[in-house]
């Protein structure tokens, strides 16, 4: 049985305050990017930079495709869909919000500070994400959180947002659904 987390209402309000905190946290100074993780990490950027933009604030965006970063790419390599990366703007000396849509482990995270670095070296990198279910495998923490849920290992974390999925919501499997 699934439990929603978030309807598309409360999906909606998390985003906005994301932007709210990343917006307090300097982000009218012209030198914040932000960089959606593909696949939902993406739109969930641009909904940010939206909420920004509706309060004057422009925020350049880019999008990671970080699957020839994963440490299992070896093992999965031929099954690996790589997407675009586009990254309009150097990210020398910029404070680069990365977004997704769950932390988990913190091996994507991990695959994106790399892919980050590899393209310059920023002043500092941050952590955006909708849900934090916890069960980490990597010393990553988030900097911005919508919504902590602690989770068993059996459990499942399932985002969807309109523009991949048709809606927004945010579903808890449990046990034998996951």
């Amino acid at each position: 049985m699934s439990t929603v987390l978030m309807d598309s209402g409360t999906v909606a309000q998390t985003v906005s305050r994301m932007a709210r905190e990343i917006i307090a946290g300097g982000g009218g100074s012209g030198e914040v990017v932000l960089v959606g993780i593909r696949t939902r990490g993406a739109p969930l950027a641009r909904r940010i930079r939206e909420e920004a933009a509706a309060v004057g604030v422009e925020l350049p965006l880019g999008l990671l495709d970080i699957n020839l970063y994963r440490d299992d790419f070896n093992r999965i390599g031929a099954q690996a869909e790589v997407r675009e990366t586009r990254i309009p703007f150097s990210v020398e000396g910029k404070r680069v919000i990365l977004v997704d849509d769950v932390l988990y482990t913190g091996r994507t995270a991990r695959a994106a500070l790399d892919a980050i670095i590899d393209l310059g070296r920023p002043q500092r990198i941050e952590l955006a994400v909708l849900i934090d279910r916890g069960l980490r495998e990597l010393p990553i923490q988030a900097d911005f959180v919508g919504l902590s849920v602690p989770t068993a290992a059996t459990e499942d974390i399932s985002v969807r947002l309109t523009e991949t999925d048709g809606r927004d919501e945010v579903l808890l499997r449990k046990g034998d659904e996951a």
